[in-house]
């Protein structure tokens, strides 16, 4: 019986609490509803709000095109350290270790450095076809705003910092090929010329403003959505002219040299594999994610029958194989295209790497060539090949407002020739310029270590430390 006194105050205050409650819906509910008249006042108010709106999803937009394109410039950054750095350290024997991942990493900050002093601007600055001007030199008018012509959404520092991380993967990438025998003070002026020589020029072909391979607007419209031509291309072009100007190794092909762990090459392999999804940024979501499984299964198959299993090595290999080739093709072919991209690249670049290189007899320590340069290559053509006007409608619509075709199977089978003409345009560039590079730097400074520094290992010859401290 004590308990109601209790009872009937917690009913009590319950009934009050639902009243402040319930006291405002019940004002809005008798409130009038008449809609107001289109000369009311308050007409001007509501198209204010619609502009605001506008701006504000238009502000929306632009931030998450800026998060996703730093997210993606980290993502390619994290291709070259640790995922290149990784792979290529792994590959080498335990006494080059720290020097092939330093050669990476010297990339980092070497490329960044002239990146902002000159490259840039030769690479995206209005120019010629051939080459940009200097109106971006020292970050002159590189702003926190679009510039208008490569982005309207994103800031220019942002396009620019992306930029950026491809031009530090590229050199890097072809220092797999001299693994082992080249200074580090040679490949540091080396890069630094070839930059400026080779990179600059071509991806202001294929990128910039006015480039004549550009596929919105140059005269020779060439597809390269992610770096085929720019990236893998001069890459792999120039690592094979380089390993066949500095010669083989000491001991090679009789001395065996493995990869001394295989764990880091694969660490690294995986690192590249994400790392790609930034390289091919938005349109790698139509291809790049199934077309590297099937690239990754189509080498490891080729592996396991060539040498009766299936390696880790051939497993990794392949991955980046297909990735390759599916860069220049990621925001042009369909999903299915491009598995058959992936089959045909699979075979080519293991053909390369197993036959081609023992034909040729040529030491391209890390297949940089057969990799990069093959893949490059295939991956360029066959993008002119399977191309679609509903992935990407480059050409626009006819008169009658039907997409024009992109692909030679949709029709426009000149567009094969214009990717054969940027490849062409890509080899020529990289082996010349190349050949005149190292000329010059192995006349004035010296390109190879000597016979002794490379028994020795560039890790205690170039930096004056080891890898491993196996004694302690």
């Amino acid at each position: 019986m004590r308990l109601i006194p209790s009872i009937r105050a917690f009913l009590l205050l319950s009934f009050a609490v639902g009243c402040a409650f319930l006291a405002p819906a019940v004002a809005l509910a008798q409130a009038p509803t008449t809609a107001p008249s289109v000369a009311s006042p308050s007409a001007p108010a509501t198209q204010a709000q619609i502009a605001d709106l506008k701006q504000t999803i238009t502000a929306a937009q632009s931030s998450a095109d800026n998060a996703w394109m730093l997210t993606s410039a980290a993502l390619v950054l994290m291709m070259t350290g640790p995922g290149l750095a990784l792979f290529y350290g792994g590959l080498v024997r335990k006494k080059n270790i720290l020097g092939t991942m330093m050669q990476s990493f010297a990339m980092m900050g070497i490329i960044t450095i002239l990146w902002a002093l000159i490259s840039y601007s030769l690479a995206f600055g209005h120019g010629t076809s051939f080459i940009g001007g200097f109106e971006y030199a020292f970050m002159h008018g590189v702003e926190l705003t679009p510039d208008g012509f490569y982005s309207t959404s994103i800031p220019h520092q942002t396009y620019m910092v992306y930029q950026l991380m491809f031009a530090i993967i590229t050199p890097a990438l072809i220092t797999g090929a001299f693994a082992e025998r080249m200074k580090f003070s040679a490949m540091c002026v080396f890069m630094i010329l070839w930059s400026i020589v080779v990179y600059d020029p071509m991806a202001h072909m294929v990128w910039g403003v006015g480039g004549l391979l550009n596929s919105n607007g140059g005269k020779i419209p060439c597809f390269d959505f992610a770096g085929g031509t720019v990236v893998h291309v001069t890459s792999g072009v120039s690592a094979l002219v380089t390993a066949l100007y500095l010669g083989k190794r000491i001991g090679y092909p009789k001395t065996a040299m493995p990869p001394h762990s295989m764990v880091l090459s694969f660490i690294g392999a995986c690192l590249l594999w994400v790392g790609w999804f930034g390289f091919n940024a938005g349109s790698a979501v139509n291809a790049s994610s199934l077309a590297t499984s099937a690239f990754v299964a189509t080498h490891f198959v080729a592996e396991w029958m060539h040498n009766g299993k299936p390696t880790a090595l051939g497993a990794i290999s392949g991955a980046v194989a297909g990735l390759v080739a599916i860069t220049p093709a990621s925001g042009f072919v369909k999903p299915m295209p491009a598995i058959v991209i992936g089959l045909i690249a699979g075979v080519f670049c293991f053909q390369m790497v197993t036959r081609v290189k023992g034909w040729f007899g040529y030491d391209d320590s890390l297949d940089a060539f057969g990799v990069h340069g093959a893949g490059g290559t295939i991956g360029a053509l066959l993008t002119g090949l399977f191309a679609a006007a509903v992935i990407n409608p480059v050409y626009g619509k006819d008169a009658s407002g039907k997409l024009l075709p992109t692909g030679a199977l949709e029709g426009n089978w000149h567009q094969l020739l214009n990717q054969a003409i940027g490849v062409a345009i890509a080899w020529g560039i990289s082996i010349v310029g190349t050949l005149v590079l190292l000329f010059l730097v192995d006349k004035t400074i010296g390109l190879r270590v000597s016979a002794d520094e490379e028994a020795t290992g560039l890790d205690l010859t170039q930096h004056g430390e080891e890898g491993y401290d196996l004694g302690s």
